[in-house]
């Protein structure tokens, strides 16, 4: 009713481009990303219940995403942290670097004790679970859409207590290892090999090595079987 008789009176004392202005201002436009057909499907049908809301656009990988948002300049862009060929720590922290007008909202079953800091540090504005997502994530997302930053209360004592600055000792827990290490062992646990996993970060055989190693080190891990078993075992329970 309200865009109704706003659009009227635009009519009367406005232009066409003003009304045009105004539909553009009133509905969202949000970037999907996640690959997983029937989580975008589900994130479409929550988001279409919002009469100011709207998806945009949706990506299965990081370069899709990425090529979306340079094209379509959505006004929030919702991305998971498992994707195929790249994490999306990578891909939170390119879409901060090369468009930090759009908002990130990472919206993922990582577990947010060891992840939700690292999304925030990457460029992330928000951090939501996908077990809260049908009661939550549309809260989540006018959050971040009001310039708000959005976590559970979990990790928000955490971020206060400072949790996030103390340096966890080596091979007390995944918490001792970079974001780039925790990259590294999530694409072994989805069985890639260690050439491919080059070729997806970029990086030469040699680096992905030196990670391998620093992570077996880091985690008191005898050989390589005992990291594959940990990086499946892992990945499984995302």
């Amino acid at each position: 009713m309200r865009r109704g008789a706003e659009s009227t009176r635009l009519t009367n004392e406005g232009t066409n481009e003003d009304i045009m202005a105004l539909e553009s201002q009133l509905v969202r436009r949000i970037l999907v990303v996640d690959d997983h057909e029937i989580v975008r499907l589900g994130m479409r049908q929550l988001i279409a219940a919002e009469p100011d809301l709207v998806v945009c656009g949706e990506a299965e990988t990081a370069e899709e995403a990425y090529s979306l948002a340079r094209a379509l300049d959505p006004d929030l862009a919702i991305v998971d942290l498992s994707l195929d060929t790249t994490h999306g720590l990578e891909l939170v922290r390119l879409l901060h670097d090369a468009t930090p007008s759009i908002p990130v909202l990472v919206l993922t079953m990582h577990d947010e004790t060891l992840f939700a800091e690292r999304s925030f540090r990457a460029g992330a504005r928000g951090y939501i679970m996908k077990k809260g997502a049908i009661v939550g994530l549309v809260h989540a997302i006018r959050q971040v859409l009001a310039g708000r930053i959005y976590a559970s209360e979990q990790v928000w004592q955490g971020l206060l207590s400072g949790l996030g600055a103390k340096v966890p000792s080596p091979g007390d827990s995944l918490a001792a290892l970079t974001d780039r290490e925790l990259e590294v062992l999530e694409m072994i646990g989805h069985g890639m090999s260690t050439a491919t996993i080059a070729s997806n970060l970029r990086l030469s055989i040699k680096t992905i090595e030196t990670y391998r190693s620093n992570i077996k080190q880091k985690l008191k891990l005898r050989d390589s079987t005992d990291l594959i078993r940990l990086a499946v075992s892992r990945t499984l329970g995302f």
